[in-house]
């Protein structure tokens, strides 16, 4: 099976056509992304690579990526090697890539593999999903990519893509389905991996969100999208509510020798098993001082800092406000003492290095 032939390619033509599947794998072969997670065409691809590749990437940028991912391979080439890593050492090295639930997920299904599977990834969809942290995208494109199954891999570029192609005008993310269905009617039994890869390329590159660069398109002259002069407002997409601004008072704890009070997170929930440095709940309502204060682990002088924190996350913007105070020392639950040129091999997830950068510029 080379894939079906879109309808308006075989209008008026008396030569049978190249099916656009095959003409999409002409173009990556010539035009692929040369990626450190990616294999020559036809070449086996390492299972490992392609699933850390695919976590690391969920929500990321490519660019974002590659220097995490080189620096996991290098100090972990194998699953094996990632499941007997060091909780803190994994959330350390995967700092500033946000959305902290993958790393925890990461090690969890690192050690099913090994424990469960002999240290292999299971070749199925089916079982590549009974994984911690696999889910239908991620079981897909493992795979097409790393085994070279069938599989209808679907990720935003690639609805970008089918959206496009067949002028899908109902908007996401009701659509799914039905560019499910029509990702299906293209997706090759030959090449699969390439063929998914060929996709996430071409989203990429050159059916991006704005201004796709249809002349270069191999699929240009059957692209309902374009014809009709909808591509660039394509995918529809229902729109998102405003999201809402939290507050909080972050406390900027200094000993005599220069170290700063961190504390770990809880393990679960957003930034679980992160580093931190201590701040009250995050909520709607703006932080006096009195009603900060009782949060501090520690009583201190407090006097603020200029400035606040701004980070954005998934569902809420957050501001932060920064009071600096002395400590004489000492232990704390759940604390410790971390001097500020150590600070970099810590597990301080984005939002943190802000305030660290903040509190530091002022010291």
């Amino acid at each position: 099976m080379t894939g079906p032939v879109h309808p308006s390619s075989v209008a008026g033509s008396a030569v049978q056509p190249v099916p656009l599947s095959a003409r999409l794998l002409d173009w990556y072969d010539a035009e692929r992304r040369h990626l450190p997670w990616r294999y020559a065409p036809g070449q086996a691809a390492d299972p490992y690579r392609v699933w850390l590749s695919e976590v690391m990437l969920q929500q990321t940028t490519v660019a974002a990526v590659i220097s995490y991912f080189n620096a996991f391979t290098t100090r972990w080439p194998t699953v094996s090697d990632l499941a007997a890593a060091d909780d803190e050492a994994v959330m350390a090295a995967w700092a500033g890539l946000g959305y902290y639930a993958r790393a925890r997920n990461l090690l969890k299904c690192a050690r099913v593999v090994r424990d469960s599977h002999g240290g292999q990834f299971p070749d199925t969809e089916e079982d590549l999903r009974r994984l911690p942290g696999i889910g239908t995208y991620t079981a897909a494109a493992i795979a097409a990519i790393a085994f070279g199954k069938r599989a209808v891999v679907v990720d935003g570029n690639v609805e970008r893509v089918i959206s496009r192609m067949f002028a899908v005008t109902d908007p996401l993310p009701g659509s799914k389905d039905q560019i499910r269905t029509l990702a299906d009617s293209l997706t090759p039994e030959e090449r699969a991996g390439d063929y998914a890869q060929a996709m996430m390329d071409l989203g990429a590159t050159l059916c991006s969100p704005r201004k796709p660069a249809c002349g270069l398109c191999p699929w240009m002259r059957d692209c309902d999208g374009r014809k009709q002069g909808l591509a660039e407002q394509l995918p529809a997409k229902v729109a998102k509510a405003e999201k809402p601004l939290r507050r909080g008072v972050a406390f900027w704890i200094v000993r005599w020798d220069g170290a700063v009070l961190l504390r770990r997170r809880a393990p679960e929930g957003l930034l679980g098993g992160m580093t931190e440095v201590p701040s009250t709940p995050w909520r709607e309502e703006e932080w006096s001082r009195a009603d900060a204060v009782p949060y501090a682990p520690v009583s201190a002088d407090w006097r603020p800092l200029r400035g606040l924190v701004r980070h954005t996350f998934t569902h809420f913007h957050l501001e932060l406000t920064v009071l600096s105070g002395v400590a004489k020392g000492g232990e704390y639950p759940g604390c410790r003492w971390v001097l500020p040129e150590e600070m970099e091999g810590e597990a301080l997830p984005t939002v943190m290095r802000k305030i660290v950068r903040l509190a530091l510029g002022q010291g």
